[in-house]
């Protein structure tokens, strides 16, 4: 009658003998558990087959699944044995909400959601998992990270969802490679459309055509004729975004800053993350020892440099329009300000955005973005490029 029950129990690696089997079917047949209720009898039979038929209770476990396995409907796993996945369980802790759940998922203000975060730190005594209120993983509260909010504050996790209006982790990012080898020129022949030569420095290059010309002049003897060595006098300066959702486009980024290192003699280059603030830097490992006072490159590089942003112009938009919206630290002038200043101070100026041009329309950040440049936002792709170096030389 329990013969699948026993398969069952062996299945799940228990160390269940024919003879313990047997003990249990006699145990059944002397009526050692009495008549009762089905929901009694179930429970009842569950005591009696533990008793008899796990010896250690190290096995415990191993029955209990097994026990609902057979009894409960839930579904079968033929080896206990195994370790449980770690991304499996963590991806047991985000919520799964369809689109409606979703919606109805109310948005915070930034006040109100700093004001709030700052009630929890000093209520909360404890770790939280799911819920809808305490900061912790999973759920759909606004603090933590794991679930699922339309925007909130995302603490230590990894991002997924690209809603966190504020990041709060120690955050490391990488130097762009500026010595990729690119598996096609497109790149550089498309940046060739901003160059301006002109003629530097000693005169060390052979000059043939003057050289005709003047021998000819001297009644054929020979004048040699030499000219300075021309060279691409257009200057560049190059803001990179770098980090959080810029690591999805790290190998393209590179092979265009590989290009632009190659193309233009003239270059200065700094690193942003999401937005430019008061700040920037050139070494990511040392951004923070090692700052450049945006107001001083703004001062040391003069206007006839042409500038450049590269980034997806993807994050929340208190970033661009908030004080203190910074996901890293409490900026006292919003993004938006340091993004008018420069691109004033520069009259020539482009943003490529490594983002497919199809989501720009989905991302409420990349329109605020396109709007403080004078919708002078260019895709990464050869055709972008093409246009934004057009735009730029004239």
């Amino acid at each position: 009658m329990l013969i699948d029950f026993f398969y069952t129990l062996r299945a799940a690696k228990l160390p269940v003998s024919v003879k313990e089997y047997l003990t249990l079917l006699e145990a059944l047949q002397a009526n050692v558990i009495g008549p009762q209720s089905e929901a009694c009898s179930m429970d009842d039979f569950y005591h009696l087959s533990r008793m008899i038929l796990v010896k250690d209770e190290k096995h415990f476990d191993k029955f209990d699944k097994a026990f609902g396995a057979y009894f409960k409907g839930v579904e079968m796993l033929t080896d206990f044995t195994n370790d449980v996945p770690l991304e499996w369980l963590k991806k047991t802790l985000e919520n799964e909400l369809t689109p409606e759940q979703k919606a109805a998922i109310e948005k915070m203000g930034w006040d109100e959601l700093m004001e709030t975060l700052k009630k929890r730190l000093e209520e909360q005594k404890e770790r939280h998992e799911g819920g809808s209120k305490w900061i912790g993983t999973g759920g759909t509260s606004p603090f933590g990270n794991g679930g699922y909010n339309p925007q909130g504050i995302r603490i230590g996790g990894k991002g997924g969802n690209k809603s966190a209006i504020k990041v709060w982790e120690q955050r490391a990012y990488q130097d762009y490679d500026d010595g990729v080898e690119l598996g096609t020129r497109n790149i550089k022949v498309a940046l060739r459309r901003l160059r301006r030569f002109a003629r530097e420095g000693a005169e060390d290059e052979f000059d043939l055509d003057n050289t005709i010309r003047s021998t000819a002049a001297n009644a054929g003897y020979l004048d040699i004729k030499m000219r300075p060595e021309r060279h691409n006098h257009v200057k560049v300066l190059l803001l990179m975004d770098v980090g959080g959702t810029m690591d999805e486009h790290v190998a393209r980024v590179e092979e265009l800053f590989s290009a632009v290192k190659g193309e233009f003699k003239h270059l200065e280059f700094f690193y942003f993350h999401n937005c430019v603030y008061d700040f920037l830097w050139k070494n990511n490992r040392r951004r923070f020892a090692e700052k450049f006072d945006t107001w001083d490159v703004i001062r040391k590089y003069n206007k006839d440099h042409k500038l450049i942003f590269v980034g997806d112009a993807t994050m929340s938009p208190y970033e661009i329009l908030q004080p203190g919206g910074s996901v890293e630290y409490n900026n006292e002038e919003a993004g938006a300000e340091w993004l008018q200043r420069l691109t004033h101070a520069y009259p020539k100026f482009a943003w490529i955005n490594p983002e497919p041009l199809g989501v720009w329309q989905y991302r409420q950040s990349i329109s605020i973005i396109q709007q403080l440049v004078s919708n002078r936002m260019f895709p990464l792709t050869l055709k972008g490029l093409e246009d934004a170096m057009r735009m730029l030389s004239k």
